[in-house]
Parts: C-alpha cells; sequence; structure tokens
C-alpha cells in the first residue's frame, strides 16, 4: 500500500500497488512481513502533519515477520527466525547524541514507513542491529502494536519520572495508552484514565483503570506522573493543573496541536515539568519487550487486510478502534 502525495484519510490515498521485493544489504535482513501494526504516526504521516521525504513511500513500522534472507554480516537472526521492525530504523551511530547513549535524538535518525519502506507491504528491510527479538509468549498480531506504540509508551513512562506505587494520569487512550496502562498496573500503580471516546473508556475500564473522567475533567487526586497521548495540545494546560509539586507531564506522540497559552501560576510554577518523548532508543524497546513478556502484556487488536490499510487508518482517526488496527499481510 503506497502513498504517493499525503492527503486526508478520507480520500484514501493509500493505494495497492505491485513493486520489486527489496534487496538486502549485507547488514540488512528482509523480512516476509506476517503482520504490521496501524499506528497513528502512519495517520500523520499519510495526511502530511509530517511531512514527505520521498514521492513515494509504503507506510507502517510496527512490523512482525520471519527472516527471509540475512545478509552476509548478519549474526543475530538467520532464515526462519521471527522478528520485528520498529520506527527506528538507523541511526549514524557516531554523534554525541549516540556517543552518550541517546540514539533518540540522533540529527541523522532514519525512520520506518517515512525514510524507508515500512510494513504495509509483503516484504521490508532493517539492518540486523536495529531488528528486535519478540516475546515467544506473545503472537504475531498481539506482538505488532508492541513495536511502537508499546515502546513509545514506555517511553513516556520513563520521561514522566514514573516510579512503582505512583499514582498516574493517561490522557487519552487507544493503541499505546492501553500498554502502558498494563505496564503501569503490573507495577502497583493507581492509574486514572481521561478519554473523551466511550469505546477507548470502555477498555479502559477492562484493563483495571482505577478511575475514568472526560479528557478535561480534574482527577480525583493530584498525579505523581501525567502521560498525553492524545494529540491534543488544548488538553496540556488542564494536564499540568493535574501534576503534584515537583511531578512531570510527558507528551508521548510524535505530533502535537498547539498549546494554548500556559498561566505560569497555575500550570508550571511549584517545579511541574512539561517533557516531548522523541522516538526511543533500541534499549527501550528491549527493555519493555522482556517486561511485555513477563506480564505477558495483552494487545487488545482489530485484524484487518492489507488493502483495507486506508479504512484502518480512517477508524483511528476518528476512534472507532477498540485497542489497535494490525493489517495481516
Amino acid at each position: 500500500m503506497v502513498l504517493d502525495r499525503p492527503a486526508p484519510i478520507e480520500t484514501s490515498p493509500l493505494r495497492l500497488v505491485e513493486l520489486e521485493s527489496p534487496v538486502p544489504a549485507s547488514d540488512e535482513l528482509l523480512l516476509r512481513i506476517r503482520v504490521c501494526g496501524v499506528c497513528r504516526t502512519d495517520l500523520h504521516v499519510t495526511e502530511g502533519d509530517l511531512p514527505p521525504k520521498h514521492p513515494t513511500i509504503v507506510p507502517g513500522h510496527e512490523i512482525v515477520g520471519v527472516v527471509e534472507r540475512a545478509g552476509a554480516s548478519c549474526t543475530r537472526f538467520k532464515t526462519g527466525d521471527r522478528a520485528g521492525i520498529a520506527w527506528l530504523r538507523e541511526t549514524d551511530g557516531t554523534c554525541k547524541f549516540c556517543r552518550r547513549a541517546r540514539e533518540n535524538l540522533c540529527p541523522n535518525a532514519r525512520f520506518t514507513g517515512w525514510d524507508h519502506n515500512g510494513g504495509y507491504a509483503e516484504f521490508a528491510t532493517v539492518r540486523e542491529a536495529y531488528a528486535y527479538a519478540l516475546p515467544d509468549a506473545i503472537g504475531d498480531e498481539a506482538a505488532a502494536p508492541l513495536l511502537c506504540a508499546g515502546i513509545i509508551g514506555f517511553r513516556a513512562i520513563k520521561r514522566a519520572g514514573v516510579q512503582r506505587g505512583m499514582t498516574v494520569g493517561l490522557y487519552g487512550f487507544g493503541g499505546s495508552a492501553h500498554l502502558a496502562l498494563q505496564v503501569l498496573k503490573h507495577w502497583g500503580c493507581t492509574v486514572y484514565v481521561m478519554s473523551r471516546a466511550g469505546i477507548h473508556r470502555d477498555l479502559a475500564s477492562d484493563l483495571g483503570a482505577d478511575w475514568i473522567g472526560e479528557a478535561q475533567d480534574p482527577p480525583p487526586a493530584k498525579l505523581d506522573a501525567g502521560i498525553m497521548f492524545a494529540p491534543a495540545g488544548e488538553l496540556v494546560p488542564p494536564a499540568l493543573r493535574a501534576l503534584d509539586r515537583g511531578c512531570i507531564l510527558a507528551i508521548a506522540g510524535i505530533y502535537l496541536s498547539d498549546i494554548p497559552s500556559l498561566n505560569y501560576e497555575r500550570e508550571l510554577f511549584y517545579e511541574r515539568e512539561l517533557r516531548s518523548v522523541t522516538a526511543n532508543t533500541r534499549a527501550d524497546g528491549e527493555e519493555f519487550l522482556r517486561i511485555a513478556g513477563e506480564i505477558p502484556i495483552k494487545s487488545f487488536t482489530v485484524p484487518m487486510a492489507l488493502e483495507d490499510a486506508n479504512r484502518a487508518l480512517s477508524m483511528l482517526k476518528h476512534d472507532e478502534l477498540r485497542g489497535a488496527a494490525v493489517l495481516h499481510v
């Protein structure tokens, strides 16, 4: 499914085409794709919120597949192994951020489904060093959302300074938040969910949220940490007001609408902090996948066919998915 020109998803801008199968370089794996999760970042690429980098691109970066071929210098995976491909596809490995174990900030980072063709297809390549081994306890469809929604949610948990037993507020509740909530409950946290859509609020209840309210509602107690999953800048001021003194609100998405004016005294004073989340490191991904296998985490998914990618993204945009859509190839 190829995107030639960004456009509103309601116009079905992705089209089904036949392409040559990619050829892996010596340090790359060629994966025969089984499934690919549908992420809000794919929607931002499709609609142009993330500016296009190529005349055509295959979106998708929550890829689960089997190694069809391994390049000559590959040693971690062999033909027939299951592997995952995530959003972060490569970094330069030499900049000051990479040297400080902050490769998610590498200025020369490249991303799956934006810089390189992604997983809305039958085959994809990835540098072996950026491929993930997946927990045996979690099947293909359930594993797909872990590779972005899960990893980014976990990165946001870390950026928000969450520790075991804290009271945490989640703003917006979809593909990423429903995985983050399971990690938080595994850590003994009290979790409040603020979400506008009934379908998402029902899922939050099923997963054990301690309180559920409307998106702008104040939670029943001050938060030790907050995570913003909804790409809605207007929720930032009430989320900051909900924080206790000295606590952090992390913005989990790659895109956020404009934030209204903040009042310093009401929203930032007493050392409250607002932090962004930019991609993830491979160490984040490996740590999260280990925890996901231990829980084991449960992904709520909606299986769809590859050619239904436009419909899947439209359902995501209009809050019609209970969990995460996963395309079966």
